[in-house]
């Protein structure tokens, strides 16, 4: 029997770890019917998994300086034909993956990990850093009165690319030795999607919209990417902050007075709406 693997990847604060939190309580909780079953943990701590799952029933944001110590959760899914699939988290912050784009550097416990069939990629859909223009800035600088003298140089890092470059970068980066396996499929989850809905797009339209880069790279299809889109709102809403100084959430008290947690998820895929987290994952085993 093949086990095939997915990783699951994405640039700080993309929202892998509340992921992986509501991934945890639905396939161990079974109070709702998903395409894939849990079979065993295979790499990782059960009681941080257990940690993170609970922060996220009781609606509170994760606590980052609780799960630093642990390198990596790969957890055994079962399709409806008791085939195996390896879903693999890389427990360490976004920054590794930025590090790819920035230094041109890849950790060895990530690329060890990169030979995945499959990629899900998360995109915080509402933090995305879009291009500026210099004469735009430029012009807003003269309307509030700010002197902008000419010749003036600024100082640019890569982490002011826009989001979208950082992104097709990363998987241009998969593409090339020694992270390159040929040919895979990617799902692209589009984070915090009760914000981004707003809007009245589909997943697909949100990213011509928002990252027109990234669409184009996709429909060329120059890297073998077989894409799909999904929103995805595994919150379900503003959760209470890590520091208890700070102001609770009305809506957080709202989703920890749900009869079932799972009833905060909302997975998009086109204009469907659904709760089960494994949908993606089924379909990158495909």
């Amino acid at each position: 029997m093949t086990e095939r693997s997915i990783v699951i990847i994405g640039l700080p604060g993309s929202g892998k770890t509340t992921f992986l939190a509501a991934l945890w309580h639905l396939v161990m909780d079974d109070e709702d019917d998903t395409a894939l079953r849990f079979h065993k943990l295979s790499v990782g701590d059960m009681a941080h998994l257990n940690r993170i799952a609970e922060r996220w029933r009781e609606a509170k944001e994760q606590d980052r300086t609780g799960i630093a110590g642990h390198k990596m959760v790969s957890m055994n899914l079962l399709d409806g034909n008791k085939m195996p699939v390896r879903v693999t988290f890389p427990d360490v912050p976004g920054e590794a993956y930025r590090r790819m784009w920035e230094d041109r550097e890849c950790d060895p416990e990530i690329a060890d990990i990169m030979d995945a069939e499959g990629v899900l990629l998360f995109i915080h859909s509402d933090s995305i850093v879009s291009p500026s223009w210099v004469v735009d800035e430029v012009t807003l600088a003269r309307q509030l009165g700010i002197d902008v003298p000419k010749g003036q140089e600024v100082d640019w890092h890569p982490r002011l690319a826009p989001t979208q470059v950082q992104i097709v970068d990363l998987l241009q980066l998969l593409c090339e030795p020694p992270l390159d396996v040929g040919p895979r499929r990617l799902a692209i989850m589009l984070s915090a999607w009760d914000k981004a809905k707003r809007e009245g797009l589909s997943p697909s339209d949100y990213i011509d919209a928002k990252l027109p880069l990234l669409g184009q790279y996709l429909r060329q299809g120059v890297n073998g990417w077989t894409c799909q889109i999904y929103g995805i709102s595994a919150q379900g809403g503003d959760y209470d902050p890590v520091e208890p100084d700070q102001m609770a959430k009305p809506q957080a008290e709202l989703l920890r007075k749900l009869d079932r947690p799972s009833a905060r998820i909302s997975l998009i895929n086109g204009y469907n709406n659904s709760h089960d987290l494994t949908e993606p994952l089924a379909w990158l085993m495909q």
